[in-house]
């Protein structure tokens, strides 16, 4: 079973930037797709960012030009660079490996953002 274990939440303040990092205990070319997910308060989980195994990446339409993800397939880990944040991007963010197009994925356990003034 595959272990995700997500880190940089923190809280910032609007327009700062972070970084998410996931550590990943199996190879990333075991996986069809990495992705990042976030569910804030009272609100479903939802897609931010994922990079298929070929490299294509895909972002949510709100976080386009703001957020960036990478993997570093050395070190099996996948990060979320954010930038330009804003009071909406509070939330719990996921790390997620998918083996297939179609499965549910492995997940971590989260790291809070929270950004305020």
């Amino acid at each position: 079973q595959v272990q995700l274990v997500e880190s940089g939440g923190a809280l910032v303040q609007p327009g700062g930037t972070l970084r998410l990092s996931c550590s990943v205990s199996q190879s990333l070319f075991d996986f069809y797709a990495m992705g990042w997910y976030r569910q804030a308060p009272g609100k479903q989980r939802e897609l931010v960012a994922t990079i298929i195994s070929y490299g294509e990446e895909d972002y949510a339409e709100s976080v386009k030009g703001r957020f960036f993800m990478s993997r570093d397939i050395l070190k099996n880990t996948v990060s979320l660079q954010m930038n330009g944040l804003k009071h909406d991007d509070t939330a719990v963010y996921y790390c997620s490996a998918h083996r297939t197009a179609n499965s549910t994925g492995s997940w971590g356990q989260g790291t809070q953002v929270t950004v305020s003034s």
